[in-house]
């Protein structure tokens, strides 16, 4: 896939492995497009989630650089980092006391001083944003703990929002969710990327859902990326024998392609 001046985050020569070990990815260059959303998968293993944490700053490379908008990663601070991206882990969790509304507010930590909390008009402005797009500011009160999973995970992110930047990572945002909720936290992904212009990085395991969802699919196997591009272009039966070792059927209806995983 060639890569555009809308570039907004790029890997150069990554390169990396787990205690000195067999490296998990090895020079690897890859490229986030502004304004897109980009679904990162492959079977267990495949080095998808090693390569999120790495473009999030969980991980630090072996070799090569991670930029961003120009700037290496690497040389950046947390805080400089995170008025740019934002993320929304796979595995969250708050104290059982902590209200909807406080939850969301620390999404304004990187804005903050040392020893000052959230509540200037523009913080305030921020969470009151992020609360009504993710259709949580009814439960503004509530603790986090007397929701349902599907509205955590919409307060974890509108905690993500809180914070106003460009580019915004989900790792698996739809797990141990149910059907309903995994379509309904999917369909804000895509609002927030349409409606707002937020570029959008995930992984997902669902096949069917990435080619609904996303833009541009990157399928990788053994810490390379083997497909990318367009979902509904590159997404065939040869192509996930090769991702996941088995044959699923590729069909086509109405003009929208689906995955046959039964």
């Amino acid at each position: 896939m060639e890569y555009s001046e809308d570039t907004v985050m790029e890997t150069r020569g990554l390169t990396f492995s787990y205690d000195g070990e067999q490296n998990i990815l090895e020079n690897l260059d890859f490229a986030i497009l502004a304004g897109k959303v980009t679904v990162l998968m492959g079977a267990n293993g495949c080095g998808k989630s090693t390569l999120f944490k790495l473009m999030t700053k969980n991980l630090y490379p072996d070799e090569g650089s991670i930029i961003l908008e120009g700037e290496d990663i690497d040389e950046m601070r947390l805080k400089d980092f995170a008025k740019k991206v934002a993320i929304v882990h796979q595995n969250n969790t708050a104290p059982p006391d902590l209200t909807v509304e406080r939850l969301v507010g620390y999404g304004r930590t990187p804005y903050l001083g040392a020893f000052q909390t959230a509540g200037g008009q523009e913080d305030e402005e921020a969470v009151e944003w992020a609360m009504e797009i993710t259709d949580v500011k009814k439960h503004r009160n509530k603790s986090v703990a007397e929701l349902s999973g599907g509205q955590r995970q919409r307060v974890w992110i509108a905690m993500a929002l809180a914070q106003m930047t460009d580019v915004l990572f989900l790792d698996e945002p739809t797990t141990y969710l149910d059907i309903r909720y995994q379509i309904e936290i999917l369909k804000l992904v895509r609002d927030l990327n349409r409606e707002y212009g937020i570029t959008i990085v995930m992984v997902l395991h669902d096949i069917n859902q990435a080619m609904e969802y996303g833009d541009i699919f990157v399928g990788m196997k053994d810490g390379r990326i083997v497909v990318e591009g367009d979902p509904k272009e590159v997404v065939s039966a040869k192509i996930l024998q090769e991702l996941y070792g088995i044959r699923l059927p590729v069909a086509e209806i109405d003009g929208r392609k689906f995955v046959i995983t039964v």
